[in-house]
This record gives C-alpha cells, sequence and structure tokens, in this order.
C-alpha cells in the first residue's frame, strides 16, 4: 500500500512539475510580450512628445548618415532590450546598445524585418532566430504615426532566452520536491499503514496458529470500533465456532462408534475361535470361519485406531511416560518384524547404539510407533528386498531411522502419507497377507509429536522410502 500510494504520489508530483513548467513558461512568455509592446509604446510615445515640443528630431552624422538627435537617442538609450528605430526609407535612425552588440551580419537580419513595406499604426508581433546560432527573441514592429514623416518604424524585441525556464530548473524542482515531500511522505504513509494494517496482521497471526481441530477454541481478539476489522474478527470467529462444533460432534461420532462397535466384534470373534477349534468342522466352513476371524481381527485393530485417533484429538489419550532406555523398545519391535520379514521373504537389519539411551517417554506408543513403521517397510518391501533399522543419538536427540528398498512414494503423494485413511495408488495392491488400514502412519505422527518430536519421510518410486522420526532427549 506504501509503495502505490508513494508512485502515485512521485507521479502526481511529477505531472504537477510539467504542467507547472509549460504554464509557466507560457505566463513567462506572454509578460515578455507586454515588456516589448509596452517598450515599443513608451519609445513612440517619447519621440511623439518630443517631435510636438522640437520638431526636427533627426539629423545627420559626420558620416552625412541621418540619426536621433542626442537628446533623443540619449532618453532611448535607457530602454532594456533590443530597439531600432527607422527612418520611412528604411535607414537606421537609433540601435539600443543589445542591438548595437550584435555582430554585422546578424544585426543586419535584425534590421531588415524594420525595412519597408511598414506598418501604418497597427502592431506586428512576431518571433525571429538570429541565424546561425544566435538568440530567438519576440518581438513587435510599429508604425510612428504621431512624429512627422521623419521615421518609419520601431522594432522592439527580447531575447527568449530570458522568459524560458530551463529543464535542469524543473529537474531541480522535482529533486527538492521529492525530498522535501515523497520522502516524508513515504515514511508517514507507511508509519500510517502499519498502524492501519496492524490489526490485519495480528488476526493473520492468531488464525496462522489454529492448525488443527484441537485448537478450534481459541477465538480473535475484536476490536472496540465497530469498523470493518471488527466485523471481520466477529465473522471469523462465528466461522471457528461453526467448525468446533462440527469437529467436536465428528470426533464424538468416531469414538462412540469405535466404542460400541467393539463389544459386537469381541462376541464374533469370540463366536468364530469357538467355531474354528470344533474338531468336527467341515474344511469348507474352516476355510470361511477362518477368513471370517482374519477380517474381524482387521475391524478391531481399525476400531482401536480410529479410538485412540479420537481421544488424541480430544486431548483424552494421555502418555505415560517413564524412563526408559529406547534399545529395549527397539529390540522388542524387531524381533516382531524379523518374524514379519521373515515370512514375507525380506531380510532385516537392526543397528543399536552401544551406549543406553535413556528417555522419558510412553513405552508402549513408541513401541507402536516403532512397529508400524517397521510393518510399514515389510509390507511394502518386495521378496528379496532389505529393511534397515537404525537408533542413535545426535544432538540432543535420539533419532529412529526405519529403511527399506520397496516400491517407494511417488513425490506427489509424499505430503499425503500422514493423512488419516489416505494409501497411495501404488501401495493399494497388497504385497502381504497382512492388508492396512491407512491410519497406523498418523499414529506415528501423533506419537512423535505428543512427545515433542517430529517424523519425517524420504522417498523415490522404485527405490525405497525412509522414514525417521526425531525424539528430544531432554
Amino acid at each position: 500500500m506504501t509503495v502505490w500510494y508513494a508512485t502515485a504520489l512521485i507521479l502526481s508530483i511529477a505531472v504537477f512539475a510539467v504542467v507547472l513548467y509549460f504554464a509557466r513558461r507560457s505566463a513567462t512568455y506572454q509578460d515578455l510580450d507586454r515588456r516589448i509592446q509596452s517598450e515599443a509604446d513608451l519609445t513612440a510615445g517619447i519621440l511623439a512628445e518630443s517631435f510636438h515640443a522640437r520638431g526636427v528630431l533627426v539629423e545627420k552624422d559626420t558620416a552625412g548618415r541621418p540619426v536621433l538627435t542626442p537628446e533623443v537617442a540619449a532618453v532611448l538609450e535607457v530602454v532594456p532590450d533590443f530597439l531600432l528605430v527607422t527612418s520611412r526609407d528604411g535607414r537606421l535612425l537609433f540601435a539600443s546598445p543589445d542591438a548595437r552588440a550584435l555582430t554585422f551580419a546578424e544585426f543586419e537580419q535584425l534590421n531588415a524585418i524594420t525595412r519597408p513595406p511598414a506598418p501604418t499604426a497597427a502592431h506586428v508581433p512576431g518571433r525571429f532566430r538570429i541565424e546561425p546560432n544566435g538568440p530567438t527573441m519576440h518581438y513587435i514592429v510599429r508604425a510612428v504615426p504621431d512624429a512627422g514623416d521623419q521615421f518609419g518604424t520601431i522594432f522592439a524585441g527580447a531575447n527568449t532566452r530570458s522568459a524560458e525556464l530551463r529543464l535542469e530548473q524543473l529537474l531541480l524542482t522535482i529533486v527538492i520536491a521529492f525530498f522535501v515531500g515523497v520522502v516524508p511522505a513515504i515514511l508517514v504513509g507507511g508509519w500510517i499503514a502499519g498502524r492501519a494494517l496492524e490489526p490485519i496482521d495480528r488476526m493473520i497471526t492468531e488464525v496462522r496458529e489454529i492448525t488443527d481441530g484441537r485448537s478450534l477454541h481459541r477465538r480473535l481478539a475484536v476490536p472496540m470500533e465497530r469498523d470493518e476489522l471488527g466485523r471481520l474478527a466477529e465473522t471469523l470467529n462465528q466461522m471457528m465456532t461453526r467448525l468446533e462444533r462440527n469437529f467436536a460432534a465428528l470426533r464424538r461420532f468416531t469414538a462412540d462408534a469405535s466404542h460400541e462397535l467393539k463389544t459386537p466384534l469381541t462376541v464374533v470373534r469370540a463366536g468364530v475361535e469357538r467355531a474354528i477349534t470344533r474338531p468336527d468342522t467341515p474344511p469348507e466352513t474352516l476355510a470361511a470361519l477362518e477368513e471370517t476371524l482374519q477380517e474381524v481381527n482387521r475391524m478391531t485393530e481399525l476400531l482401536e485406531s480410529l479410538l485412540t485417533l479420537a481421544r488424541a484429538d480430544e486431548g483424552r489419550a494421555d502418555l505415560h511416560r517413564e524412563s526408559v532406555d529406547l534399545r529395549d523398545i527397539i529390540a522388542e519391535a524387531g524381533e516382531t518384524g524379523e518374524l514379519l520379514a521373515e515370512h514375507a521373504g525380506v531380510g532385516i537389519e537392526i543397528r543399536l547404539p552401544p551406549e543406553p539411551l535413556v528417555l522419558a517417554v510412553d513405552r508402549s506408543r513408541i513401541r507402536q510407533l516403532a512397529l508400524n513403521l517397521i510393518e510399514n517397510a515389510v509390507k511394502y518391501t518386495p521378496r528379496g528386498g532389505q529393511v534397515s533399522v537404525e537408533l542413535a543419538g545426535n544432538d540432543g536427540r535420539a533419532l529412529f531411522t526405519v529403511a527399506d528398498t520397496g516400491i517407494g512414494i511417488a513425490p506427489g503423494d509424499l505430503p499425503h502419507v500422514f493423512d488419516r485413511f489416505w494409501r497411495a495408488d501404488s501401495a493399494r495392491t497388497r504385497t502381504s497377507e497382512r492388508a492396512g488400514t491407512g491410519l497406523g502412519l498418523a499414529i506415528c505422527k501423533w506419537i512423535a509429536e505428543a512427545h515433542g518430536g517430529t517424523i519425517d519421510v524420504q522417498s523415490r518410486p522404485g527405490r525405497g522410502t525412509t522414514f525417521t522420526v526425531g525424539l528430544p532427549r531432554s
């Protein structure tokens, strides 16, 4: 806003300076024309009064040329600019000091304007430049009818250079106006714009901090003035109130549905397990019961994950922290990973530091995080591939890395890997007997962030994926 206003101000000053320049130039030319007209009228008046008082105003000089009498010539000497007085036959009777200062060639060009045919009474204005490099002047040629037949015309002219405003003056005016007017205007305008937009900047900061459904209880401060900013803050607060109600209703529904479905699923699983253990069950029925039990277990796992995330969203998923050696947790999860890798025909390598790596964490949650990442790595690595699990300490953090040589993730899919129920198209083909629910990585992200840590992913299609979890040691 400040830049646009400053640009508009600079353009306005520039346009004003140009208009002022040409307007002042026109006014100066008008003043110049009035001045030379006054000089011509004054000279004609002096000659007319002198003629009425003395009669003869022209005499011969030593060379026999007609000139004005010394008394009249002395009076006209004080007239400024270029002044010529000629006789009726075109002879020069008087020339002012400025005219006499011209060269002979320049003077002849000037004198040629006054030669017959001459005007009788009217003023004849004009503009004339003395070539090749002489001055440009405005002039007036008029007759002297009241001074007898001794005089022909009077030429009164002035150099236009005295009336022109030079370009340097215009640029100097613009520069002065810039430092005197524009710079303070920019500083004051920036301060005013900053003060005016400061509430909007605070709103942007506060809204940006509301990044998920758990912070929708926060509200913007409403200004005391009931202006546009106040109405904007009220509108945003109303929108966040509606979003908070919707998110709360969705979390309650998810938690309630997950909790209510656990009991019937438990009953179904118990019934299927009893039916499978009966020795008289036909093979066809046994196969159908085993498939049903597998899907019931998968559904139970999905409900457990939904319930975990719903409690986390409501802030009810408490962490039971205790000081534990992360090597024990990773080793325990690695044992399960080795069984899965052996069944899938995938190699697995687990590297643990020689020194204890003690952190205050929730043992069961960290084990769940590690096991989810290892299961994913084994699941999406083709037979004959390799999975590497490494735990290390670095700069006050514990780094847990799970890398595989599996199918990888496309660059466009990487920003969505931690979204709930999201699965990349290339990962939907089952490469293992164990199907996923699409919630494992979302739970991993929650566990890492709940411990004050981070989780990152790097992947290239066809070359594998690497998940890195960083947990603070303090």
